[in-house]
């Protein structure tokens, strides 16, 4: 029930040049993000990142890019992550049982992932703070859908604390001014 640093990986879902500007809230979306980012990187969090159809959409905006540091950046075509064979085999690979999902679009890619990912037994979690759609019906539909199937609907604060586990260490003094 609690997210692990030890158990997780983080996903971010398209946070692409062409895709960002439409979403509605996309400043909540990508602040949110890159404090998911930071915090992975001071608690041992492994990240990756997907972006669908990069030469039609763009590329990540360089906010999230800088956020992630050499975080791998994985090109896809399907809209579940998991369908795509570079993505899965990176995931796997981290042998990590629960999934962090944030990103773009959150009743496309990123609901198409968390079920492929509830479907091969993994616990997953979608930041609902730190993922966008065009509408907020797919929003909130995508949300309640997840919901129902078993998915975690956290948010962004959720996941740090439960990362950081307690007070007074190192990386809770780093991450305290930017959750503030």
């Amino acid at each position: 029930m609690l997210i692990r640093a030890n158990d997780s990986a983080l996903v971010v879902i398209d946070m692409q040049e062409r895709l960002v500007p439409a979403m509605i809230a996309p400043a909540r979306t990508i602040k949110n993000a890159r404090l998911l980012l930071q915090a992975a990187a001071k608690t041992g969090v492994p990240a990756l990142l997907t972006e669908q159809y990069p030469q039609g959409l763009g590329h990540t905006i360089p906010e999230i890019r800088k956020a992630a540091g050499d975080a791998v950046v994985i090109p896809k075509m399907h809209f579940s992550c998991m369908e795509d064979q570079g993505f899965s085999a990176a995931f796997r690979e981290l042998g990590r049982r629960q999934a962090i999902l944030t990103g773009m679009e959150a009743h496309i890619c990123v609901v198409q992932t968390a079920a492929s990912l509830v479907e091969e037994g993994y616990e997953v979690f979608v930041v609902s703070d730190a993922t966008a759609s065009r509408t907020a019906e797919s929003e909130m539909a995508c949300l309640a859908r997840l919901s129902a199937a078993g998915v975690s609907i956290v948010t962004t604060e959720m996941v740090i604390f439960e990362w950081l586990g307690q007070a007074g260490t190192e990386a809770f003094r780093q991450m305290l001014p930017l959750i503030k």
